[in-house]
């Protein structure tokens, strides 16, 4: 087996449960052969036009070649920097890539001015940009791709001869990159973003970073047989009983890297799984953890926990109640589509939708149209403005109460959710928040870096069980960035992202805090990210 599992307590005995009637059913080779009727009558229509990805492997080879030629023609015009422009999918699948290959890519999938400035000022002489978009439509791709043709622009390079698009045949981004004369990758245009890893977006900013992009593939391509087999050791079967079939249902799934080779899979596996599986007020939530998180002690009835590691049939006693997985990139990420793919027929919703994702898009889209200065913040303390939706702040006067009430709303079997628009590449820090917080509050504790969790768990938050609470973290750059021929900043676009997304959450019956700490690059914004961290342990 390419990808193997070991399975204890309840995962176990649901992969015992729920393999057979899945093997009886042929649902692996009826995913294989892309049969749209798997997930009902409802989404069938959407599933007729998502289901390539099965066949990305084979597809994806003809890419090989060119994306190689490109590399050495960049190479000999002394390029040796590139940076990824993209959002969801388009990002997170090069990100665990080219991390777990040992390569260097600049990703930007952020608006936070901060960030963009840091990408902006890198060696412009010698980068060349990738700008992802599946739709072609996205607006934080548009505006960073803007950007960087007006910084190429200025220091005498041609854009035309540096950005490099990958995206849908047809879409915008496609028919005006064209017709620009800009070197264009289309992508299959059935597949959703979050299965793209193995397609043009995966696989362009990766390889042309020096990603052994065949080898990849041929990893993946290891695990294709056994996964279109329906036999009860099929490991895409296997996994998505383990996500989905458990009894009760343990909706909150804890990946741990633990001993692995690959670096950051759960970041990607978040997005592919939340994105698919919450809505209808139903889904499971990844839950991203350390080696040490709070939560592997607590013997939560509703968190399943998988751990990553280097050897799945090692030795070693399994822990009690939990899952190890291991295997190659490639064949993981195929595994986990099919996993995931599988988990939706199981909770019997369409996981090719998205559903709760344009709607923070559109909420931010009419902020920046009208662009009236932002309310005022219900009260300050200490340097930190306090805001809230959806939560009764009545007498609170202090962050402190502020972020005791938000707490004192998470259900018993709910989550905290915290949320960062601020640059993540200079506040890693910040991360360590979802840890204390676990700890304070005994419950499974998700981190996201704003805007990019909107095109990855936003679906769950809003389209999932109503079982969160959400603190959001803001701040105020000294510094902005413009956008070119737009009237709106990079500031004021990360800002109207955050009110919107926290507008969409309250009408969905989610309490939401929102905590701006000001300028955290300087020392003030530092002292308030400080006391958030003091207070998240009391």
């Amino acid at each position: 087996m390419t990808v193997t599992i070991v399975a204890t307590g309840a995962a176990a005995e649901a992969v015992e449960r729920v393999v057979p009637p899945l093997v009886a059913d042929g649902v692996a080779g009826r995913i294989t052969s892309q049969d749209p009727t798997l997930w009902g009558a409802e989404a069938e229509a959407e599933s007729a036009i998502r289901l390539g990805w099965t066949e990305a492997v084979a597809v994806s080879r003809a890419l090989v070649d060119d994306i190689e030629a490109l590399r050495e023609d960049l190479a000999a015009k002394g390029v040796d920097r590139f940076v990824l422009c993209g959002m969801g999918g388009s990002s997170l699948a090069p990100e665990v890539i080219t991390r777990t290959y040992g390569v260097e890519l600049g990703i930007l999938d952020s608006t936070d001015p901060d960030q963009v400035a840091t990408a902006l000022g890198g060696r412009l002489s010698a980068t060349a940009v990738v700008v992802s978009s599946k739709s072609g439509s996205t607006l934080e791709t548009d505006s960073q791709k803007r950007a960087f043709e007006s910084s190429f622009r200025a220091a005498g390079i041609d854009p035309i001869e540096r950005i490099i698009v990958v995206t849908d045949p047809g879409s915008p981004l496609d028919l005006a990159a064209r017709a620009d004369g800009y070197r264009v990758f289309n992508a299959d245009p059935n597949v959703g973003g979050r299965y793209s890893a193995l397609t043009a977006f995966g696989l362009v900013p990766s390889g042309l970073a020096g990603v052994d992009i065949s080898q990849l593939l041929d990893e993946a391509e290891g695990a294709t047989l056994e996964l279109a087999l329906d036999d009860d050791d099929n490991p895409g079967l296997v996994l998505g009983a383990i996500l989905a079939g458990t009894r009760p249902l343990r909706d909150k799934v804890g990946i741990v890297a633990d001993g692995t080779h690959i670096v950051g899979f759960g970041e990607w596996a978040e997005q592919l799984i939340a994105e698919s599986t919450g809505k209808e007020g139903k889904g499971l939530l990844p839950v991203v953890l350390e080696t040490d998180a709070p939560e592997l002690g607590l013997d939560l009835p509703d968190l399943q926990v998988i751990r990553l590691v280097k050897d799945a049939r090692a030795t070693h006693e399994v822990r009690a109640g939990e899952v190890e997985v291991a295997g190659t990139l490639g064949a993981q990420l195929l595994v986990w589509e099919y996993a995931t793919a599988v988990a939706g027929r199981l909770l019997g919703i369409n996981p090719f939708d998205q559903p709760d994702v344009e709607s923070a898009k559109v909420a931010a889209r009419a902020l920046i149209d009208d662009l009236t200065p932002p309310a005022p913040p219900l009260f300050t303390d200490a340097g930190i403005g306090v805001k809230a939706l959806g939560l009764d702040l009545a007498g609170a006067e202090t962050v402190d109460a502020a972020l005791a009430a938000l707490l004192a709303a998470l259900p018993a079997n709910g989550y905290v959710a915290v949320q960062a628009y601020l640059d993540r590449l200079a506040h890693p820090e910040l991360e360590e928040l979802r840890a204390l917080l676990a700890a304070k509050t005994g419950r499974p504790v998700t981190f996201g870096w704003g805007p990019r969790f909107l095109h990855s768990t936003g679906q769950f938050h809003k389209g999932g069980p109503a079982v969160g609470v959400f603190l959001q973290l803001t701040g105020t750059a000294e510094t902005d960035v413009e956008i070119p021929d737009r009237p709106f900043t990079f500031g004021q676009l990360i800002a109207a992202q955050a009110a919107g997304d926290a507008s969409v959450l309250a009408e969905h019956g989610r309490p939401v805090l929102t905590l701006t700490l000001g300028d955290v690059a300087a020392d003030s914004g530092r002292a308030s990210i400080e006391r958030l961290r003091e207070l998240s342990t009391r």
